[in-house]
């Protein structure tokens, strides 16, 4: 019969680590899955014109929009009810245009930078003026690339 000896001191096993990384994976996995991208917080109320033919865009990381309409009612108070151009997540003049390009221009991979589109999300009820002052900022900028949003005209 074998003996067994009470007074050798026993450790503590090692912690089998092995597992790990597909657990560290699988995490990872879980919230790029259900991660979304921050969106723009519109400021201004728009309703986007009918057109009869439209271009889906193809690679929407590559395109930098401009929002341009009335104050949302909350803003109302403090910006007025006049037109007001919105880039990202604040209100902006059309002199500001030309650095939110630069801007956007300069997060981009070098090789995307060639691509860039700038998309304009106007009201239908906005006038001209700002419109061109807009469009005038970005000739400047050389964002020469331009679109305007719209949904089908049924």
């Amino acid at each position: 019969m074998g003996k067994f000896n009470k007074s050798g001191k026993r450790g503590m096993p090692e912690l089998n680590t092995s597992s790990l990384p597909d657990l560290i994976f699988t995490m990872l996995f879980f919230f790029m899955i259900t991660t979304t991208m921050r969106e723009v917080s519109l400021k201004v109320q728009f309703k986007v014109p009918a057109a009869t033919e439209l271009e889906k865009l193809e690679k929407k990381s590559l395109v930098s929009f401009i929002y341009i309409g009335k104050p949302m009612p909350e803003y109302q108070k403090k910006m007025g009810t006049t037109d007001r151009i919105q880039l990202n997540d604040k209100f902006a003049e059309s002199n500001e245009v030309q650095d939110y390009i630069y801007q956007e221009r300069e997060n981009m991979k070098e090789e995307d930078k060639p691509y860039m589109q700038v998309s304009m999300k106007v009201d239908a009820q906005t006038k001209m003026g700002i419109v061109q002052e807009v469009k005038q900022a970005l000739r400047q900028a050389y964002a020469l690339k331009i679109n305007y949003s719209a949904t089908i005209r049924q």
